[in-house]
């Protein structure tokens, strides 16, 4: 089949790489427009290297990519990490039309931040999904979909990085599979099950210490690494990574209850919060032990 590649970044690369591997022609690729001062994308770079032309129109919806995408003949379109909206004329351009990575089990957690909230909400399964996207935002047929626990250690860095990722590569692979085989499922979404969820930004993380030590704690690895759950110390933003829940501990809320050499503790409802490593405004990130030491953070500081 003759593949057009759409996507961006790290996970977009390993996709294409992942496809030329295993002998598809891909015919173009379609990345994200450069961002001045930016590195250029990695798919991009990937794509020219191997000789492959770049597109990266500031829009899909000027009638001239729809046009561009018909010229190049293809049989199918991989959306692999894509943030642009697409209209659904450019999506039924190729023969067989376009698919497309989710990191959800849709219909639950559609939206741009789909692996954060799942983890701050405490579950503990999570997925993704190839479908075939519409007009909707995450709400087109579903082709396949993967199924992986969240851990009660698990991050946003570590479900993505360590596990959406590699089997949202194979799962790529396996979809384009059943659409050349012609086996390829349109299966409808429950929309009576759907949530949507917006971007997780930092107004959206700001740690209540007053809350259980369970909620704090899906909070803060539900941010690890972006956005960062913060908290404040001495006027200033204080983000919290590699962070782990204690039972008991005594304290109140917001209450530094021991200082280690792995770190230093925080009371929560219920429990502590043990933090291994921070980010104060207008620094890098850090031991927490470091923190502590040159911030004056002692047993008995409130953080909050």
């Amino acid at each position: 089949m003759r593949i057009i590649v759409n996507g961006q970044q790290a996970f977009g690369k390993a996709v294409l790489e992942a496809l030329l591997d295993k002998g598809e022609e891909v015919v173009a690729v379609f990345s994200a427009p450069d961002k001045p001062g930016r590195k250029p994308d990695p798919l991009k770079e990937f794509a020219l290297a191997r000789n492959l032309p770049v597109h990266q129109p500031p829009s899909f919806k000027a009638p001239e990519v729809r046009e561009q995408i018909q010229a190049l003949n293809p049989d199918l379109a991989v959306m692999a990490f894509v943030t642009l909206l697409v209209p659904e004329a450019v999506l039924d351009a190729p023969t067989h039309g376009t698919i497309q990575y989710h990191p959800s089990l849709l219909p639950r957690h559609r939206g741009p931040s789909s692996i954060n909230w799942p983890i701050i909400f405490g579950e503990t399964r999570t997925g993704l999904s190839i479908f075939w996207p519409d007009d909707g935002l995450d709400t087109g047929p579903i082709l396949l979909q993967k199924e992986v626990e969240i851990a009660g250690d698990d991050t946003l860095g570590s479900i993505y990085f360590d596990k959406l990722f590699p089997l949202g590569v194979e799962a790529m692979l396996e979809a384009v599979d059943l659409v050349r085989d012609g086996g390829a499922p349109k299966v409808a979404q429950d929309d009576s099950a759907a949530t949507y969820e917006s971007w997780c930004r930092k107004d959206d993380v700001g740690i209540d210490w007053e809350k259980p030590v369970a909620d704090v704690h899906n909070l803060i690895r539900g941010a690890d690494p972006q956005p960062g759950a913060w908290t404040t110390h001495a006027g200033r933003t204080v983000q919290l990574y590699d962070a782990a829940k204690v039972a008991g501990g005594g304290g109140s809320p917001g209450e530094v209850t021991e200082v280690a050499g792995d770190g230093f503790t925080v009371a929560a409802g219920g429990g502590g919060i043990v933090v291994k490593r921070v980010r104060a405004e207008g620094e890098g990130k850090i031991a927490a032990s470091e923190f502590a030491a040159a911030a004056g953070i002692a047993k008995g500081t409130r953080l909050g």
